[in-house]
């Protein structure tokens, strides 16, 4: 058994405490550590690390941890592996320092608001040797590695498009608590849609159909105004819906919806609907249904007489045919095989930095009013 030190920096969050400190580094812990190829087993030690030393106590008190810390510093003195999911504005800076301390990078996206600070973390973790990716998870989705067996079997024939609706109604914090941090309807504080799942759009795109060459996109902030976490009204001044074309080689037309302004009128709060000559699939978190050309049904359009068709009763399930990890935890253990026994992990600083590209790409489409090609970084 081998125990490597790894620095958590934003668990007090959401995202950096449920799906990263509990179900993804303490799971590994608890299935008795990461096997290696050669037999080894590894522990991870985590080092809690964010601003709020309370909170942090109390974190660890839960999961019967003893090492937490409002200094990153000397968090990093302890570990090999260096891991952020702070908001986005603050996270270039510790990254850089981590970087600087020699440790291999693991960090949420974005990775930066800017490309020009993507690309620099991406240059800075490759001249100072380290190990670096950025979290990737809707591909370890099983309803997305449903989609990628279909693709990979050759189900679709030629793929012609790719629709996608994600999102949900998220409270103005008035009459219901948000569900949602207030910041990320702030455009001063990092916040926006678009920076948020434009980058979740690339990968997706970029890795199950091609790479993105133009992309259109209308930003909204729908809701103009809301209320915080300490119950003041505030002005929404970051996007809460944006509405996108995405062109991909090999002619592949992609769009996709994005709102926090919608009310789910869907099987799963997100799905893709690929369509190809030969075939179609509705993919979703979990699930995934298809209709093949021989199965497709022969609908003609007359608005004089009621549907009594059910459509949906002509797509099939696709089975599991595996069982699914925690996606999170999947490439959390990817990451680890990549810094320990140098196995391949695509997901690294520069595929952040084109995901972060197609966000910042996305909001001059839309402050421009225009379609914009997406040039290679």
């Amino acid at each position: 058994m081998r125990r490597i030190g790894v620095v958590m920096n934003g668990v007090t969050g959401r995202m950096g405490y449920r799906q990263h400190l509990v179900r993804s580094v303490l799971a590994i812990n608890e299935q008795g550590g990461l096997a290696l190829s050669d037999g080894t087993r590894v522990r991870l030690d985590p080092i809690l690390v964010g601003r709020s030393e309370a909170k942090l106590a109390e974190i660890a008190a839960r999961h019967g941890l003893t090492d937490y810390t409002t200094d990153l510093d000397a968090a990093l003195e302890r570990a090999e592996i260096y891991f952020d999911a702070q908001v986005t504005q603050a996270r270039v800076k510790s990254v850089l320092k981590a970087i600087e301390a020699g440790k291999h990078i693991y960090a949420e996206k974005p990775t930066a608001e800017s490309v020009e600070e993507a690309v620099a973390l991406a240059e800075a973790a490759a001249a100072r040797g380290v190990k670096n990716g950025v979290v990737q998870d809707k591909l370890f989705l099983p309803g997305l590695l449903k989609l990628k067996r279909l693709i990979d079997g050759g189900f679709f024939g030629r793929i012609l498009s790719v629709r996608g609706e994600f999102g949900y109604w998220v409270f103005e914090g008035d009459w219901q608590e948000a569900q949602r941090p207030s910041w990320n309807y702030r455009a001063e504080d990092g916040g926006g849609i678009i920076l948020d799942m434009f980058p979740h759009w690339h990968y997706v795109l970029e890795n199950l159909f091609g790479r993105v060459q133009t992309v259109y996109a209308k930003a909204v902030t729908h809701i103009p105004a809301r209320v915080d976490e300490q119950g003041v009204t505030y002005d929404a001044t970051a996007d809460d819906a944006a509405y996108g074309i995405f062109e991909l080689e090999g002619g592949i037309v992609a769009q996709i919806n994005s709102s926090w302004a919608v009310r789910v009128n869907r099987d799963e709060l997100v799905e893709f609907q690929v369509d190809g000559t030969h075939g179609s699939a509705v993919a979703g978190l979990r699930n995934c249904r298809i209709q093949h050309r021989a199965g497709t049904p022969k609908p003609v359009w007359n608005p004089d007489l009621p549907v009594t068709a059910r459509f949906r009763d002509d797509w099939q399930e696709v089975p599991d045919n595996a069982e699914f990890d925690n996606g999170f935890k999947i490439q959390w253990e990817l990451f680890l095989r990549h810094v320990l026994e140098d196995a391949p992990f695509p997901y690294d600083f520069a595929a952040g930095a084109r995901g972060v590209q197609l966000a910042e790409l996305g909001l001059r489409s839309s402050a421009e009013g225009r379609r914009i090609e997406v040039a290679g970084l």
